[in-house]
């Protein structure tokens, strides 16, 4: 694909955002950065959400993982559709009732200072960490399809991708985000749809049903895995993604922050079920088009081994012309743009609101203050992406969702002791706690095949992670007076 080309795709992609911006920015405030002023339409939210929930990871690495572990990740994934119900039905009432901007103020109400402002922070690092995994993807790409061509270093390609993102985003935030996601979303979609319909045609000219059917008569399809001591066990794979959605979803301020601009409870908790629906079926999409590209690759006889997440842009951009190139061009630009900017809204809201209280004042002066921790959140998503670049050496999917489990689980711990247990904890003593869970985590999960007869932790180091912080909350704690 032609290198100015492809910049000239991207420059008009970001041209469409900035035009957004604009329309959704006019009188905009702090309230309208946090929460949209709680005035957007269900329907237009779930819609959006897929683009930030999918990503560039399940854009790029999901078709990948295929190659590895068939169809498994679709037991984590309907564990993710009960996860989103759960959200639905037991967090979102609750975060409505305290009518809340940042959902980490709750702790500091139940349980202190320390709480509060020590899941926030883990909020803060999990959260950096997995928009750097995401948008790092879509640096790569950029790099490959027309960055290498003008001599631009990475570092300048994810300077230049970052900057991008923030002045969109810098003054109506999650305002804007909501009506990017929109956009953002459509390009994702309609680039799969266009890389099946194309395999469909090269694949002797079948119907995108034939090629659907041959993917899921061959061995790659595989869904359901019962040997316990495999990764891939369906009930470590289905309660990982159970906790994993009531964690990364229902305790984090990214993807609540979206649900709370929603006008009432009732609105919301339909953009949830929609939304949850709606996931399920664009996964099963992602997890058929690695399968038809795999076929594809061993039909016209390209070399795919160790890959890995490259597959799908190697093909995509070689072998299947210029419109889906250019459709996957846009996708994989959309997917990390729309993790990424969304990533930077919820980070400066969770930072303004847990650590300087923004929330309770709106003046001038505060809105400077927002502005300049937006810039600061940018800089360090930099940091991030260039830091992983040169260390990374695993399959970004997997790495993505080992941090997670690590620094979602002592949040999930800390809000499952608070919403269901009526106990006073040492306040002090809670950061300690947060930082020994994870450490005893990786021990356990380092010698598991030691301990556990052969045993080892997949997803489910979330459960472990959260169940250990659970546990170390009720040694520090007494009954309430």
């Amino acid at each position: 694909m032609d290198s100015y080309l492809s910049l000239t795709i991207v420059v008009a992609y970001f041209g469409l955002l900035m035009l957004i911006s604009w329309f959704t920015s006019r009188n905009s405030d702090n309230f309208s950065f946090f929460n949209a002023n709680q005035s957007s339409p269900w329907y237009l939210v779930a819609y959006g959400m897929l683009g930030a929930t999918l990503s560039g990871v399940t854009f790029i690495s999901v078709p990948a993982e295929v190659g590895n572990s068939s169809f498994s990740y679709l037991q984590f994934v309907l564990g993710n559709l009960v996860g989103y119900w759960l959200v639905a039905f037991l967090l979102l009432p609750f975060y409505y009732r305290l009518k809340l901007i940042s959902i980490y103020s709750f702790l500091e109400d139940r349980m202190g200072m320390f709480s509060q402002k020590t899941a926030s922070f883990f909020f803060l690092i999990s959260k950096l960490i997995g928009a750097a995994f995401r948008l790092y993807l879509v640096a790569v790409v950029l790099q490959y399809a027309f960055f290498n061509s003008f001599g631009v270093p990475f570092w300048l390609n994810v300077c230049i991708t970052v900057v991008l993102i923030w002045v969109y985003t810098y003054r109506a935030g999650i305002k804007t985000i909501v009506w990017t996601d929109t956009l953002q979303t459509t390009f994702l979609v309609l680039a799969v749809i266009l890389t099946i319909v194309a395999l469909s045609r090269l694949n002797s000219g079948s119907a995108a049903g034939g090629v659907f059917e041959q993917v899921f008569n061959s061995d790659l399809s595989q869904v359901f895995f019962w040997e316990w001591r495999s990764p891939n066990f369906f009930w470590k794979q289905f309660l990982a993604g159970i906790f994993m959605t009531l964690a990364i979803n229902g305790m984090d301020q990214d993807i609540m922050q979206k649900n709370l601009t929603c006008k009432s409870k009732r609105e919301a908790q339909k953009n949830m079920l929609v939304f949850s629906v709606l996931f399920v079926f664009v996964v099963i999409l992602f997890m058929s088009l690695g399968g038809m590209l795999y076929q594809y690759a061993e039909q016209a006889g390209i070399d795919v081994a160790g890959a890995g997440d490259d597959l799908y842009p190697i093909i995509a951009l070689n072998y299947l012309g210029g419109g889906v190139a250019i459709a996957f061009l846009l996708g994989i630009t959309a997917a990390s743009f729309s993790s990424a900017d969304s990533a930077l809204t919820s980070m400066t809201t969770s930072f303004s609101v847990d650590f300087l209280h923004m929330d309770q004042e709106q003046n001038s002066s505060k809105m400077k203050y927002r502005k300049w921790i937006h810039l600061g959140f940018s800089a360090l998503l930099v940091l991030v992406i260039v830091v992983f670049h040169i260390i990374n050496d695993e399959n970004v999917v997997i790495a993505l969702f080992k941090a997670a489990s690590y620094t979602y689980g002592p949040i999930l711990g800390l809000f499952v002791f608070a919403i269901l247990f009526r106990r006073t904890v040492k306040d002090r003593l809670v950061p300690w706690l947060a930082v020994a869970a994870p450490v005893l985590t990786f021990l356990i999960s380092s010698f598991s095949k030691q301990l556990f007869n052969g045993y080892e932790f997949g997803f489910e180091l979330l459960i472990l992670n959260g169940l250990l912080m659970l546990i170390g909350l009720f040694m520090i704690s007494k009954r309430a007076e």
